[in-house]
């Protein structure tokens, strides 16, 4: 018994002493990328940093580790310094041609050198941050379909200068399905002089934007991701901002401020007057909107430069770990072409682990364009109904739980559309263990309800049609201020004015709500003696001055105590004292049906 006792007691030892030897082997090797010592799938600790690292630091009046040199030499020429530059009155004609093929003034945009100087709007306090010298890579991801020349080269131009080489990995090129010859073998030929720093990949057929972003980030190879659109021009010492909350904690998604550059003469301006920070919320239709950052957000922050929380971002321009990204699905794949796309992602990193920081020492000049300057192509056929609004619809399904209901109030139609199937991103939701939207609307967006409060439910919705003429109240395409106008019914919900891009023109309904609203889209009716107008909605208001009586079928100002009426002579609409013996003042709302 004492043999078998003293071998058994050796026995125990010698395991205690192989585990104990196991464990520092473990704890001394080197650990696989991505790996932060817990237990679990990555999935399972999204919203850790663990160990969690030091940020950036400010030291006043010690100029930053990545600050560029400063430099005595002032650059002469056109568009340097980020000035207005004009097309000469001969060239107006060819202007003309080319805003209607790109949406940007091409002609102007050709005569400004590729790596023209900028102005450093940056504010004061930003060049007095230090970095963390071990920020992570960077693969810079830019879509581009049908792109102008000399705007998608300065936009990696830009990038290729004022970036630090050590964070920069890449620049990620997306084709998606370009037909410009110069977009195809002369881009190849340009872009060799950069070596492995900027790669170009090419769709097979138009996947739009949303998709082709993904597959730039499957493509990349940084540990961080930036998207760009193929249309700007980054700022002075733009990317450490960019980088540094990311290395801090993995699930941040981080905005740069976003400047104008001009469309006609490429000036560079600052979108945002003063030192006032705004974000990202978002209106009942699912527009993107921004408003002043709240106090007790800006009182969680020392410096005025800080970074900040937003609820949500304009889309276009960010930065996220790579890694996290493809843990959340990317973007839904259900998303076609582009819109929606940056609530989605919001709403996910919110509602999952993440949050998304606002970065003011990060400025990127992009290039807005008055109107889209291409058609989606067989892209449109995709769904029934607008894409954009199918895209909110999918996001509203997926991520906004009962607070959906607000959509659809603002967007009655939008409850007909075929959304495609959602049951994949539901799972994501739930392996994801995501959050309520209720709790995100609580703790995240609560400004948003400051100025777009819940909405009352519609009385009534659809085609407003005269009994005098059976012509409907037409909107014409107009933006407020501007008068209502009177066209022949459609029945599709859409405007009467055809647009080259038709699958993304919002549906034009009237409805009026229980509180006396009259509105279409995110406009506002109202009407005096003279006219019926399209105005701006008052913020944080939803009332209205209207009443309607099917009765009667006509439509009250409780203001003016006059009824709207369509003149017989003269077609124009206004208010005038009520007649129930007029047909002038005699409307019919009719419900859309989609076909």
């Amino acid at each position: 018994m004492k043999v078998i006792g003293f071998k058994k007691g050796r026995v125990i030892k010698a395991c205690l002493a192989v585990i104990v030897l196991v464990c520092i082997v473990a704890f001394f090797l080197p650990k696989p990328k991505g790996f932060d010592g817990s237990l679990g799938s990555a999935l399972a600790n999204r919203g850790r940093s663990v160990p969690r690292r030091q940020g950036a630091v400010f030291k006043k009046d010690v100029l930053g580790n990545f600050e560029p040199q400063p430099t005595e030499t002032v650059r002469e020429g056109p568009g340097e310094s980020g000035k207005a530059h004009y097309a000469r009155p001969e060239d107006q004609n060819e202007v003309a041609q080319v805003m209607m093929e790109y949406g940007i003034n091409m002609v102007v945009s050709d005569q400004i050198a590729l790596d023209r100087s900028i102005p450093d709007k940056r504010l004061p306090e930003c060049k007095y941050w230090q970095y963390p010298s071990d920020l992570p890579t960077t693969s810079v991801v830019i879509v581009f379909h049908n792109e102008g020349w000399s705007t998608l080269l300065r936009t990696i131009h830009s990038v290729l200068n004022r970036s630090p080489p050590q964070f920069l990995k890449e620049v990620v090129l997306v084709d998606d399905y370009s037909d410009k010859e110069n977009l195809k073998g002369d881009l190849e030929d340009y872009i060799r002089q950069f070596g492995q720093k900027v790669h170009l990949y090419r769709n097979k057929q138009r996947e739009g934007l949303i998709r082709s972003r993904t597959y730039g980030a499957q493509y990349a190879t940084g540990e961080v991701i930036v998207f760009l659109d193929a249309h700007c021009e980054v700022n002075a010492n733009w990317l450490p901002p960019l980088l540094s909350p990311i290395y801090v904690n993995r699930t941040i998604m981080t905005v740069p401020v976003i400047d104008g550059i001009d469309k006609d003469n490429f000036e560079y301006r600052p979108v945002y007057q003063g030192e006032t920070h705004f974000r990202g919320i978002f209106e009942w239709g699912m527009l993107y909107k921004e408003s002043e950052l709240p106090e007790q957000e800006a009182k969680k922050r020392k410096y005025h430069s800080e970074p900040y929380k937003s609820p949500t971002h304009a889309g276009g321009l960010f930065a996220i770990n790579r890694e996290y990204f493809l843990e959340l699905g990317a973007y839904d794949p259900g998303l076609l072409v582009w819109g929606g796309e940056n609530f989605e992602l919001s709403f996910k990193i919110w509602q999952c682990g993440g949050s998304i920081e606002w970065v003011p020492c990060s400025r990127v000049g992009h290039i807005y364009r008055g109107f889209m300057p291409y058609s989606f192509g067989k892209l449109a056929e995709k769904r029934k109904g607008p894409i954009v609004t199918i895209n909110y619809k999918r996001v509203v399904e997926v991520w906004m739980d009962d607070y959906k209901e607000y959509f659809y109030t603002r967007e009655p139609m939008a409850r007909q559309y075929d959304h495609g199937d959602i049951s994949g991103q539901l799972a994501l939701k739930e392996r994801l263990q995501c959050k309520s939207f209720k709790w995100f609307m609580d703790n995240v967006a609560y400004d948003v309800l400051y100025k777009f409060p819940v909405l009352p439910k519609n009385l009534f919705w659809g085609e407003i049609r005269s009994m005098l003429t059976g012509q409907c109240l037409d909107t014409m395409s107009s933006h407020p201020p501007s008068i209502v106008g009177m066209s022949h019914c459609h029945g599709s919900g859409g405007n009467q004015h055809k647009s080259k891009n038709y699958a993304i023109v919002p549906s034009m309904v009237f409805r009026l709500n229980a509180e006396g609203q009259l509105g279409v889209g995110e406009r506002c009716i109202n009407a005096d003696t003279d006219h019926m107008k399209l105005v701006f909605c008052t913020l944080g208001t939803v009332d209205g001055p209207w009443e309607y009586n099917p009765t009667s079928k006509s439509l009250f100002h409780k203001q003016h105590q006059k009824c709207l009426e369509l003149s017989h002579d003269k077609g124009s609409l206004n208010l005038q004292p009520c007649n129930n013996a007029s047909n002038g003042q005699k409307w019919i709302f009719r419900e859309l049906v989609v076909k």
